[in-house]
C-alpha cells in the first residue's frame, strides 16, 4: 500500500522531531533573549495551538465526508491522502508545541498551583485524548476499516469547539 501519510517515517518519529526541535528553539530562544523570551514563546504557543484547532476541526468534517464515498473509490483515495496529510504534517507536531510550550509557560510563569490550570489541562488531556481518536480513525479509514457513520463523525466534530471555548474561557477569564 502506497504512503499516503504524505511525509515519511512514522508518526512517532515525526512527534519526537517536532518534540526536539521545538525544545531546542525554546532553549535557543531562552539562551539568547532571557526574560525578553517568554512573549515569543507565547506567540509560538498560541500559533501552535490554532494549527492544531483546525485540523482537530477539519479532520473530523473530512471523515463525515469519507464515510459516505465506497471504499476504494478515487474520492476515497483522496480523502486517505488529505487526512494523512492533515494529521501528520499539522495536527500532531502542533500538538507537540503546545504541549511543550504550554508547559515552559505554565512553569515559567508559575501558574502551577492555580485552579484554573488544572482545569485547563483537565481539558487540553480530554483534547488530546481526541486527538488520539481521530489519529486512530484516520488510520482505520487508511486500511478501509472504518465502520463509523457520518452522523457519527458530524456529533464527534463538535467536541474540539466545547474543549476550545472551555480553555479559551479557563486561561482568559481565570474563574478560579
Amino acid at each position: 500500500m502506497p504512503n499516503v501519510s504524505g511525509a515519511s517515517g512514522s508518526p512517532a518519529v515525526r512527534a519526537g522531531i517536532a518534540l526536539a526541535v521545538t525544545a531546542i528553539a525554546a532553549a535557543l530562544l531562552v539562551l539568547a533573549l532571557g526574560d525578553a523570551a517568554y512573549p515569543w514563546i507565547k506567540a509560538f504557543h498560541v500559533i501552535a495551538v490554532i494549527a492544531w484547532m483546525a485540523g482537530m476541526l477539519y479532520l473530523p468534517r473530512l471523515f463525515v465526508y469519507h464515510a459516505d464515498v465506497p471504499v476504494g473509490s478515487p474520492q476515497s483515495e483522496t480523502f486517505k491522502v488529505m487526512e494523512g496529510r492533515l494529521l501528520n504534517i499539522i495536527t500532531t507536531p502542533a500538538m507537540v508545541v503546545v504541549w511543550v510550550l504550554g508547559l515552559w509557560l505554565a512553569w515559567r510563569s508559575g501558574f502551577w498551583s492555580a485552579p484554573w490550570l488544572h482545569a485547563k489541562i483537565a481539558l487540553v488531556l480530554a483534547l488530546s485524548g481526541l486527538h488520539g481518536y481521530l489519529s486512530a480513525a484516520t488510520r482505520a479509514f487508511r486500511e478501509d476499516r472504518n465502520t463509523k457513520p457520518a452522523r457519527h463523525w458530524r456529533i464527534i466534530n463538535e467536541i474540539p469547539t466545547v474543549l476550545m471555548i472551555g480553555i479559551v474561557i479557563l486561561v482568559i477569564v481565570k474563574p478560579f
